[in-house]
């Protein structure tokens, strides 16, 4: 299967990533730059999906691109949101936050603090099984090929950073 390529939602991916990092350092008081973006195929099936990691000691947070393809195809206002709360939840475990309820929970306080209680996104963040219809696929759901899948960096990620540690 092809990587997903959509420069619109890497856009929206690249933009929200300045809006994370804004709202972790007003919340937190830490931030952490050089950081990239990886969209990666991991599937999806009807009982969930890994929506991103980041791979502890690395510089990278992965998307999958499969609830991402989805919610283009089912609800484009969720994409928004959704790519928000992922790159929060992930980027705080960049911070150092390796405990997954810690990482949820921050996730919340900062997503509620920075948007309010009603936002799309603060509601993600407290139950993401009430948005299950739009992000994973009905009936079988969608794996990927086996093998690793390939990652596609994207480009422009972090860019608020570049002239801090390049000169």
């Amino acid at each position: 299967m092809k990587i997903f390529n959509n420069p619109e939602v890497e856009k929206s991916l690249v933009d929200n990533f300045e809006l994370v990092k804004d709202a972790v350092f007003k919340n937190e008081g830490s931030s952490r730059a050089g950081l990239m973006l990886g969209l990666q195929e991991l599937g999806a099936t009807l009982s969930g999906f890994i929506g991103a990691y980041f791979q502890v000691a690395s510089n990278i947070i992965v998307v999958n691109a499969t609830p991402l393809r989805r919610i283009i195809e089912t609800n484009p206002e969720l994409l928004k949101p959704y790519g928000f709360h992922v790159l929060l939840h992930e980027y705080i475990h960049s911070l150092g936050f390796l405990d997954e309820e810690i990482t949820k929970q921050k996730t919340y306080e900062i997503t509620s603090k920075y948007y309010g209680d009603e936002h799309v996104a603060t509601a993600l963040s407290k139950n993401m099984n009430r948005f299950f219809p739009n992000l994973v696929y009905p009936i079988q759901g969608w794996l990927p090929p086996k093998g690793i899948p390939k990652i596609k960096l994207v480009k422009g990620f972090d860019w608020s950073n570049t002239d801090r540690y390049i000169t």
